[in-house]
């Protein structure tokens, strides 16, 4: 017992991420936190029928925050869509969807959506989104090789890494650079203090 009957401060909150994903783990890092783990989930993420990018998007980060066994800890999920459009482009698996995306892509501007949901260890959930417009150059038959060969674009939704060689072939985004790449920090840090989770 302390003396005076004063107790000790409690654990500090502890955040675990919805996602093995590397990237969100390295986006996480700058806000100063270090996720306490992983917390694993299994979901089906095909899209609904007539479904929306955003709506899209919004539900997969909250079916996965919700899906994860936090325990007494905040959970931190996001999902990132790219889309032409109404048009929800895949995660590229083969070379040939990558592409295929890339030739939608060529020259035009598309959308990244990258939705973010933050349970609380009382199950309330809190959820935002950011929205990003990013334009590739026109790209020759040459460029496209020579992407492909990297093999950056592999489990990529659209096709494409913008933290990595992609970005010698954008022209221009209007956004969230850190959302393209996996976790909108602006949003992210805004749901982890409207939570009360202690940031530095």
């Amino acid at each position: 017992m302390e003396h005076g009957g004063v107790s000790p401060p409690g654990p500090a909150p502890r955040l675990l991420l919805a996602s093995a994903s590397p990237r969100r783990r390295e986006l996480v890092a700058r806000l100063g936190i270090v996720p306490s783990g992983i917390a694993a989930t299994d979901i089906d993420e095909t899209p609904r029928k007539g479904e929306l990018p955003r709506d899209y998007a919004c539900r997969m980060a909250r079916e996965k925050a919700l899906a994860a066994d936090g325990g007494d800890a905040f959970v931190l999920a996001g999902d990132t869509v790219v889309a032409l459009g109404r048009r929800i482009l895949p995660k590229a698996e083969d070379e040939a969807t990558a592409r295929r995306c890339l030739d939608l892509m060529s020259g035009r501007r598309h959308r990244v959506l990258s939705a973010v949901a933050l349970k609380a260890p009382d199950g309330k959930l809190r959820e935002r989104l950011s929205e990003t417009v990013v334009r590739f150059k026109p790209l020759s038959r040459e460029e496209t090789d020579a992407y492909l060969a990297g093999g950056e674009w592999h489990g990529k939704a659209g096709g494409y890494a913008i933290q990595g060689a992609a970005e010698g072939l954008i022209a221009w985004i209007s956004g969230s650079h850190s959302g393209v790449v996996g976790l909108p920090l602006y949003e992210t840090r805004a749901l982890l203090k409207a939570a009360g989770f202690a940031l530095g």
